[in-house]
């Protein structure tokens, strides 16, 4: 199981946030690429971008892309990602991957016609839950059911998602376990990247017991719950790390 870093990206500047809430907001830094170079000189062989404005107001950020892409940083970006063109760019500028939300809920037109330009393995499903909804548009719409959204990455060529337990995004009060086994179980082919909650080295010796693809972390990582390689050694080495 892979440990990918998260940097969340408001404003210019790198943040987290409760539950998706823009009210609920803390600043870490100010330069996202330094971020960037800062997890990767640590030991992460990938880090999880998303430009949190163009998730909300679903605006694709070029620039953002390009500077990040100068970095040599392996990343996959997402948030406003929400064209062909878009996507297939996103990926020109540096990208390892593109992270598509409300086209995953909404339009598996797009998603079928970028996975067939880009190949499966450039693209991620980011499935985002809520009460059993999978949400796009920046968790602000009322979603679609979970397992009709799953069945249809399935059928879509889906090669790796990511699953985020919204209620416990930036809480620090571990991961959605529940969710996490009903998806890997629901569509065994397709890789499960796990999200959200994140907050102790326990939780990631819990997670990596499970057959997950990787695990996002976040703020337990910027708040000093655990370094970058104390969390990549618990998710190596497993229980006894």
């Amino acid at each position: 199981m892979e440990l990918i870093p998260a940097v969340d990206i408001l404003n210019g500047a790198v943040v987290r946030l409760r539950q998706g809430r823009e009210d609920d907001v803390t600043v870490y830094a100010d330069d996202p690429a330094a971020q960037l170079a800062s997890w990767a000189n640590e030991g992460a062989s990938l880090v999880h971008v998303v430009d949190l404005s163009g998730a909300i107001e679903g605006k694709w950020s070029g620039d953002l892309w390009q500077k990040l892409g100068k970095t040599g940083v392996r990343f996959q970006a997402g948030g406003g990602i929400r064209s062909l063109e878009a996507a297939v760019e996103t990926i020109a500028a540096g990208a390892d991957r593109v992270v598509l939300g409300s086209t995953v809920v909404w339009n598996p037109t797009l998603l079928a016609s970028i996975i067939a330009t880009l190949g499966a393995n450039r693209v991620v499903a980011a499935v985002d839950v809520r009460d059993g909804m999978a949400l796009g548009a920046g968790w602000t719409d009322a979603g679609r059911p979970l397992d009709r959204v799953l069945d249809q990455l399935a059928g879509a060529g889906v090669v790796r998602a990511l699953v985020t337990g919204i209620s416990g995004d930036g809480m620090l009060t571990g991961p959605a376990v529940d969710l996490l086994d009903h998806c890997v179980h629901r569509v065994p082919d397709i890789g499960i990247i796990a999200s959200g909650g994140v907050g102790t080295l326990d939780d990631l010796r819990r997670l990596r017991s499970r057959p997950l693809d990787g695990v996002i972390v976040g703020r337990a990582l910027y708040e000093g719950a655990f370094t970058l390689s104390e969390g990549l050694r618990a998710v190596v080495d497993g229980p006894d790390s």
